[in-house]
């Protein structure tokens, strides 16, 4: 069996990652999303948090597993019986950043592969930090997230939602109010 480690903060999960991780099942018999505990980035949610809302967007996908994990990818990634380590390219600038980490990786373990997928037209200029940043200033996230995390977002920032994001059940008790 041929299992991938997708590696990453998922500060929060995205409709880009999980695209990225769906298309990495066409690749790879199993994908584990490991969510990092140590990470130089401020985050937002907690890493409990974090792994619960990738839980809950990626439900239906039994070739899916998300877990919580620290120290080395490399060793992680072995630790599971990874073969690949899974990784996103939206644009040139993420490609430097990217081929680095790879060199180092290869370095600390050449056993393990990184496979780079490039991210779906349709997500290419989203990230887990705009997300947050078009959240927090009452911006629609709607269609970039899962519900689930457009909905924990709206809570941690408490904006009430616009009329034309409302449910046509939320509209007409809004209406009446």
């Amino acid at each position: 069996m041929k299992t991938a480690l997708y590696p990453g903060t998922f500060d929060p999960i995205t409709n880009g990652h999980i695209s990225l991780i769906k298309r990495g099942l066409d690749i790879f018999d199993r994908v584990i999303v490991a969510v990092a505990k140590d990470t130089p980035k401020t985050t937002l949610f907690s890493l409990e948090e974090r792994v619960l809302l990738a839980q809950n967007s990626l439900k239906g996908q039994s070739r899916v597993s998300v877990e919580a994990f620290s120290g080395l990818t490399v060793e992680y990634a072995l630790s599971k019986g990874a073969c690949a380590l899974l990784r996103g390219l939206r644009a040139v600038s993420d490609f430097e950043y990217e081929f680095q980490l790879a060199l180092m990786n290869r370095k600390l373990e050449h056993k393990l592969q990184t496979v780079f997928l490039m991210t779906d037209y349709k997500w290419l200029f989203i990230s887990s930090t705009i997300i947050k940043s078009a959240a927090s200033q009452g911006g629609s996230v709607k269609g970039l997230v899962p519900d689930i995390v457009r909905k924990r977002l709206e809570e941690i920032f408490a904006k009430p939602a616009k009329a034309s994001e409302m449910e046509p059940d939320q509209l007409v008790h809004a209406q009446r109010c």
